[in-house]
Order: structure tokens, then C-alpha cells, then sequence
């Protein structure tokens, strides 16, 4: 298989052999893999390509080792990449619930970021959610959310703008209401990220310095080619980590 023309690594190819055989349950969370000589046997592999493969497999949170049983397969394997749209309290969420504590709900005109990312026209009125994403009582995460004005959303996603006129405060993030009123819908999505600094405001949201590292992740969601959310997340440094899937 080729990938932007070029051969993958085998240890590459290796690692998703073996990721695989964990997804789909031939080596179920909590199981103890085989040793190293016999795996390599039943793959076909060498030892050295099997162990640079299984380190890897450890990195990403796969696998775990225990002193004196060997390599285990995690009780909860990370999920793979960011090939779904789903709410970022569950791509973080790796085995710890996160919970979604509305800061604010309110109705506002576009800003540069809406404008551009929203198409949203000077004067339109657009609902804005701000979430505190917290587990085990740290703030993980600080996420906006902007919807489409409304006459948008009721052209582009009916059931979506039903869904927001009659969620209650602590229904979740806006993406969670948009999942949960799409289904059978095609939606699609581009994310980016940055590295930046929380800043004063989002520091005392989030309980952390004003100089604290962080990443942006800004996102679009699409209804065929309507833009109908549009967010930013903030992730300070110690947040939980989250899969991400990139292709070309």
C-alpha cells in the first residue's frame, strides 16, 4: 500500500497489523500478548522489526507493560484517530468521563473568526455555547462553539436547529447536540491546529497561568457544503491526549 506515492515503513505496516488484531478483538483489552519469539513466528516477522513495532504500540497507548506478565493490551485502546466527527468530551475522554459545564449561552453577532469561517453576514445573529470540560475536577479543556444563524440551519439542518431551541443547559457541547440530531446525515469537518498561549481570560477559566503553553484547535462542520458550526478548543498543557488521524 502506498501513501503519497511512497512505500510505507514496515515497521509502519507492522504496527497496524497488530493495532488491527487489537480493534477488531483477536487480542481483547486486558489480554497478555503472546512473547516476543512466538508472535514473531505467528507474523512472520523479525524480532527486532516485532519489537520496534511494540514499542511504538506502547508510545501510543495501545499496549501496556507490567512487570513479570509482559505487554498487555490496554482495558481501553485510544480510538482511532480523528476519522469521526465526534464531540471532543469523548475523543478525550480515554477511559475518564469528562464532564461539560456550560459557562455561558448566548446569542451574538459575528465576530472576524464567524464571518470568515461561518459566512455569517455583519447583523446576524448567531447561538454561542462556551464549555469547561472537566474530569476528576481538573479543567482539561475551555471549547466555543458558534451555530449558523438560524435561517441557515433551517434550510441546511432542520434537526439541527430543532435540537438547539430545545437543548437545556447542560445538554453537552454544541458538537454533541449536532452528533446526536445527524443521524443519517453526512456531515464533514476540517480541524486545525496551533501552538499558543492561554492568556489572561481562558488562564482564570481554566485554572491555569496566563502564560501556560497550550494547543488551538479550530473546526468547521459541514452539511454538504454549508458551514453550520464552527469552534474553537483550547487544550492546556497536561490535557488529555487526542487521537488524530491525518491523511493526504
Amino acid at each position: 500500500m502506498a501513501v503519497g506515492g511512497q512505500q510505507r515503513r514496515p515497521v509502519v505496516v507492522l504496527y497496524e497489523r497488530i493495532a488491527d488484531a487489537i480493534h477488531d478483538g483477536t487480542y481483547p483489552p486486558g489480554s497478555t500478548l503472546p512473547s516476543e519469539p512466538r508472535l514473531a513466528g505467528e507474523l512472520g516477522v523479525s524480532r527486532p522489526a516485532l519489537r520496534e513495532a511494540l514499542l511504538l504500540l506502547q508510545e501510543d497507548g495501545l499496549l501496556s507493560v507490567r512487570r513479570g506478565v509482559g505487554r498487555t493490551v490496554s482495558d481501553r485502546p485510544p480510538r482511532r484517530g480523528f476519522e469521526h466527527i465526534q464531540p471532543l468530551e469523548d475523543l478525550l475522554a480515554a477511559g475518564s468521563p469528562l464532564r461539560v459545564r456550560p459557562l455561558l449561552r448566548t446569542v451574538e453577532e459575528p465576530t472576524d473568526f464567524t464571518t470568515q469561517h461561518l459566512l455569517a453576514p455583519a447583523g446576524a445573529e448567531l447561538r454561542f455555547w462556551e464549555s469547561l470540560l472537566a474530569g476528576d475536577g481538573t479543567a482539561a479543556a475551555l471549547s466555543q462553539e458558534w451555530a449558523a444563524a438560524d435561517e441557515v440551519l433551517e434550510k441546511a439542518h432542520p434537526d439541527f436547529a430543532e435540537a438547539l431551541r430545545t437543548a437545556s443547559a447542560p445538554a453537552g457541547s454544541m458538537l454533541a447536540v449536532l452528533t446526536g440530531a445527524s443521524r443519517g446525515l453526512a456531515l464533514t469537518a476540517h480541524s486545525a491546529m496551533s501552538a499558543t498561549l492561554l492568556g489572561r481570560r481562558r488562564g482564570e477559566q481554566l485554572g491555569r497561568a496566563a502564560d501556560t503553553p497550550a494547543v488551538l484547535i479550530t473546526q468547521v462542520v459541514r452539511a454538504e457544503d454549508t458551514p453550520i458550526l464552527a469552534a474553537k478548543h483550547m487544550l492546556p498543557t497536561g490535557a488529555p491526549a487526542m487521537p488524530v488521524l491525518q491523511t493526504n
